[in-house]
């Protein structure tokens, strides 16, 4: 087929690193028309696609997922990685929803900006054989930077790309991405380090806590999991104090109003405590003592705690607890 009776378009998946931005730059410069399209949960944000799309000026379509995500999460058919980082199944659930974008919107293929061998789970041959055949559009996903040392693509067997332009990038060293990013006047991209919760060991301890006490959670709960200390008093039961200024934030602004229940030592400083979804009296008592202790209220001396539930507002008094004593609450 020849490229100039057709305008070329591929749709890549972003992740805002260098690897998406040349990736798309690669097939701008055959002519192609290229767009984004990136995915978001509480376990990774758009911001970084978001940034990159800016700088390119490549048109951008961001699309939470956090429900599909979480069914695939559950029970990964390739299991976790060293934490609760589904890679594989992640990318191949990435390029399944692409590619129903893809179709709908009448692209001619997918990219994406993986280096073989750059990632020792996720971006192996045989792992990025495997995402192609889980996606359900084998032969349609081109990856534009390692395109020579993988299997000839369908846009390339059908002359909508023009594999000799394409690179032939392997391994982890990252020096002949910086020197491409040079010849086309990238200088200011992220660094290479990800940005997935679930590779974070606290925060997937936090999670597989979640989904052994709860049967069902909301987005807030999955934010949650990123601030502050989790403490579990029972086994319904949870809270959750602040440890800085930004903790306390964001505990405020994702407390719900009609369910939870927030905890705070009056006229002296110290931590906002949260129990999601409420306690009974005896437990909300204990999380007064709790939040006190982390406080700076003398633990010898009582002191009035404020709690804010669905039922109004109540002032108990407490000693503090010093938090050495409940080190065997924290998850």
């Amino acid at each position: 087929m020849d490229l100039s009776s057709k305008k070329v378009r591929a749709l890549g998946i972003c992740s805002g690193g260098l690897d998406s931005i040349l990736s798309a730059l690669v097939l701008r410069t055959q002519g192609i028309a290229v767009e984004w399209i990136t995915f978001e949960t509480p376990f990774f944000s758009s911001i970084r696609a978001r940034e990159a799309a800016a700088l390119t000026g490549i048109p951008l379509t961001v699309n939470n997922i956090t429900r599909i995500y979480l069914e695939m999460l559950k029970n990964p058919p390739c299991g976790y990685g060293q934490h609760m980082n589904p890679c594989m199944d992640c990318h191949a659930l990435m390029f399944r929803l692409a590619g129903a974008s893809m179709q709908e919107r009448g692209f001619d293929f997918l990219f994406s900006g993986e280096v073989l061998g750059q990632r020792p789970m996720s971006q192996t041959w045989a792992s990025l054989r495997y995402v192609e055949k889980e996606s359900g559009f084998e032969g349609y996903i081109l990856r534009p930077l390692s395109a020579k040392k993988l299997p000839e693509t369908i846009p390339e067997k059908e002359g909508l790309v023009k594999r000799e332009l394409l690179l032939g990038i392997s391994g982890r060293s990252r020096r002949e991405q910086i020197n491409l990013a040079k010849t086309f006047g990238i200088r200011d991209y992220p660094t290479p380090a990800g940005g997935c919760l679930l590779t974070d060991k606290g925060y997937s301890r936090r999670l597989k806590d979640l989904f052994e006490h709860q049967d069902t959670y909301n987005e807030a709960d999955l934010h949650l999991l990123k601030y502050g200390r989790h403490l579990r008093l029972g086994s319904n039961i949870k809270i959750i104090v602040g440890r800085t200024k930004k903790d306390n934030e964001n505990i405020v602004k994702y407390f719900n109003p009609a369910i939870d229940t927030i905890i705070k030592v009056e006229k002296i400083p110290g931590p906002t405590l949260l129990i999601p979804r409420g306690a009974k009296k005896d437990y909300i008592v204990l999380a007064a003592t709790i939040c006190a202790g982390y406080g700076k209220a003398p633990n010898d001396k009582p002191v009035d705690v404020v709690a804010v539930s669905p039922h109004g507002r109540e002032v108990v008094t407490v000693s503090g607890i010093p938090p050495s004593d409940v080190k065997h609450f924290l998850i």
